[in-house]
């Protein structure tokens, strides 16, 4: 189908999901990428009324919220900021600290942030009778680069079946601005932290993967490597058979 066509079925089926369940409106995560700006902008066209797009910095570079709120004056996305500075500071103050390498350590803080953000959303949704939806896309899904119960912590993913291609084919179709599609990819977890650079590959080769399996050896076993030790991610957690 082309992009137009996409457009549509995106939108209808973010209707009758959101009907299905009873609810009235989504709430939308806004980071200041690609992904969750094309994702408010078709929440915006499914639900011109009852959508809400939230900002939630959390030690987060300037320039992400600033993207956020251009997509949001662009589109009349209607949009709150709840800023998570303090509380995760807090949260840390209390939590307790384990030995453990600094990679290991930034690593669960970043994770925290996520979860976070998933809180956030999630108390605003109650109170509007609206569900949260999520900008992962089929790439993140596959090799489990999103947080479990974070980002991943959802009620729907409509990019969830397509590629970071289609994706940015969509950016494009809907009038994202240039500069959010071009720049690397980030979850602005930590200063200087790229999707791309903590995958150890690309979304191009991923999509690659994905779309035809024709990539090296060596990179088949860095994403077939990834794929295996996330399956937890994508699965609801195990119980006995007895």
């Amino acid at each position: 189908m082309d992009t137009a066509q996409l457009v549509d079925k995106l939108v209808l089926w973010l209707k009758d999901k959101v009907f299905a369940a009873g609810s009235k409106g989504v709430v939308v995560g806004m980071s200041g990428g690609v992904d969750s700006s094309v994702l408010a902008v078709l929440c915006r066209q499914a639900f011109p009324r009852d959508m809400l797009g939230v900002i939630m910095p959390c030690h987060s570079r300037a320039e992400d919220k600033a993207h956020a709120l251009t997509v949001a004056n662009k589109f009349s996305i209607p949009m709150i900021e709840v800023v998570l500075d303090n509380i995760c500071d807090a949260f840390l103050q209390v939590l307790p600290s384990y030995p453990t390498d600094p990679t290991t350590r930034r690593l669960a803080q970043a994770n925290l942030k996520s979860r976070l953000r998933m809180v956030t959303l999630y108390y605003i949704a109650n109170q509007l009778k609206y569900l949260v939806v999520g900008s992962s896309n089929r790439c993140e899904l596959m090799v489990g680069y999103f947080t479990k119960y974070g980002d991943g912590g959802v009620d729907l993913m409509p990019l969830g079946n397509l590629l970071k291609r289609q994706v940015r084919e969509l950016a494009e179709f809907l009038g994202i601005p240039k500069e959010i599609i071009a720049k690397p990819p980030s979850a602005g977890l930590w200063a200087g932290q790229t999707s791309e650079g903590e995958l150890g590959f690309s979304y191009d080769d991923l999509d690659c993967y994905l779309l035809t399996g024709e990539v090296t050896a060596e990179l088949r076993k860095k994403i077939e490597a990834k794929i295996m030790v996330n399956k937890h991610k994508r699965t609801l957690p195990p119980v006995p058979t007895f």
